[in-house]
């Protein structure tokens, strides 16, 4: 279930929100541009297919390329670059037909072309989700200029719906086929203006059909639309949740997304200290996950103490850790136990850990509650930005399945892992037959739960500030906002 925002959150020392803002003229009336902020840096808008993984870079994207297929804000996959598809071999062919459309620079999207963008995607995606459905992709075939094939090794429930991430978005260096053509004005904002139906800028289009867009830090953000210079604020996390109160912001302006992910501490897997299954254990037990998300005041904010939410598709419940019954006091009798045991081994010498959040209040909160949390264990936490031995993650399942969850957490992606479950991982990603796929991912979850790599705090927290003046947004189950589905 979504969050809602209890009465207001407080901070001792008061962050500095003044900041010069620039007019944007949101007091024009109905004919006004839709202005927004997302929570991020021009950088990344201004590349966003090389920070294509960051808030801005895929809010950007998404408006300025289009993937074969997208989703609008219910989680629902729509057309883009393809016009419409069909699916055939029981579930291992995908063919699309292309729009017809033009990149960036006016040349005509082509389907030879698409295809070697796509493969260029398709790798980097596989990086990210090693053993999710588009890992099965096989061949890619230009079978026309505007016809397009996908070949799967085996059919993939999920796939339309990875195919249609923002990331996944199709463009050459210079830009993508729309639904925006972006341009920096002279004050460093983004003039979004809209194409037609052949691709090319709609030079006389209403104004309440271009999109201003900014990217900027969290604070400066709230701030400007606080003073009602903006209409839409995107990409809020927990790690800035803290300014939306200290910026007075009114209650009913604020909208959760109902998503659902991984919101934990991924263990570094270089570590000697970690590899004891017993350290991790004592890491994972002592935590009161309850008292760390009661300090953000949220409402209806759910914990996790397994991988996966829900079952999704394992052919079983997720696994509990096995000290999940034990009261709060008997866990943190036995993980002082075991840390006294590994000094007891290294001479007396302090257990120290480093630990890597993203920058916010929302984080200096979470950092200030696992300090006093393994302070009471014998565990002092440093913090560092990179080469951490323990690593936020905070990201939404892009679609529902155990793959993702467990693809996330595996030795693939560099996490502390037990091999035994990567190999049968891998063996599910070569499963011809679903059933066999779906048996392999449910031998790998209970012995990832049992090595305890990650552990698991609550829910991903999403969540944007819209105007009463915008119509069109809805909240999204995979935190997607297309900008052309909002208007004033």
């Amino acid at each position: 279930m979504a969050p809602a925002l209890r009465p207001r959150l407080f901070l001792s020392g008061l962050v500095a929100l003044t900041a010069s803002l620039l007019a944007t003229g949101c007091g024009e009336g109905n004919d006004a541009p839709v202005v927004v902020s997302v929570i991020g840096s021009d950088r990344e808008a201004s590349a966003p297919l090389a920070y294509a993984h960051s808030r801005a870079g895929q809010v950007m994207l998404a408006a300025t390329a289009r993937g074969l297929v997208r989703l609008d804000a219910t989680g629902t996959v729509i057309p883009a670059l393809a016009q419409r598809w069909i699916v055939i071999d029981d579930g291992k062919s995908y063919i699309f037909r292309l729009r017809r459309a033009r990149w960036a620079d006016g040349a005509k999207v082509d389907a030879r072309e698409v295809k070697r963008l796509l493969q260029v995607r398709l790798r980097a995606r596989a990086r990210l989700d090693p053993y999710g459905p588009l890992s099965s992709v096989d061949q890619i075939l230009a079978m026309t200029d505007d016809v397009l094939e996908l070949r799967l090794k085996a059919a993939r429930p999920n796939f339309l719906v990875a195919l249609a991430e923002p990331d996944m978005a199709i463009a050459r260096s210079s830009g993508g086929s729309g639904p925006y053509r972006k341009r920096l004005d002279q004050d460093g904002v983004w003039r979004l203006q809209p194409l037609d139906a052949l691709g090319k800028v709609e030079e006389e289009a209403p104004r309440r059909e271009i999109r201003l867009l900014r990217a900027e830090r969290a604070a400066r953000a709230i701030v400007r639309f606080g003073r009602g210079e903006s209409d839409l604020v995107l990409g809020g996390t927990v790690a800035e949740l803290p300014y939306v109160s200290l910026g007075g912001i009114n209650d009913n302006a604020i909208r959760f997304d109902p998503v659902q992910g991984l919101f934990g501490l991924a263990l570094a897997a270089d570590n000697p200290t970690l590899d004891d299954k017993q350290m991790r254990r004592a890491l994972a037990m002592s935590l009161d996950r309850t008292a760390i998300v009661n300090r953000y005041n949220v409402a209806r904010w759910k914990i996790a103490e397994q991988i996966m939410p829900q079952a999704l598709n394992l052919p079983h419940a997720p696994t509990p850790p096995d000290w999940v019954g034990l009261p709060m006091e008997r866990r943190i009798e036995l993980a002082r136990d075991i840390v006294a045991r590994w000094r007891l081994q290294h001479e007396g010498a302090p257990l120290v850990l480093s630990i890597s959040l993203p920058p916010g209040p929302g984080s200096d909160m979470l950092l200030a509650a696992l300090r006093d949390q393994y302070g009471r264990v014998g565990i002092m936490l440093t913090r560092t930005d990179e080469d951490a031995d323990l690593t936020l993650i905070d990201e939404v399942a892009p679609y529902d399945s155990a793959s993702w969850y467990l693809g996330r957490l595996s030795c693939a992606r560099g996490v502390q892992c037990d091999p035994q479950a990567e190999e049968l991982l891998k063996e599910s990603l070569s499963a011809p037959i679903m059933a066999d796929r779906l048996a392999r991912l449910g031998e790998a979850e209970p012995l990832m739960a049992a090595h305890g790599g990650f552990i698991p705090l609550a829910m991903p927290v999403r969540w944007s500030l819209v105007s009463r003046k915008l119509d069109g947004f809805a909240p999204s189950p995979r935190a997607e906002h297309p900008l052309d589905h909002v208007m004033k």
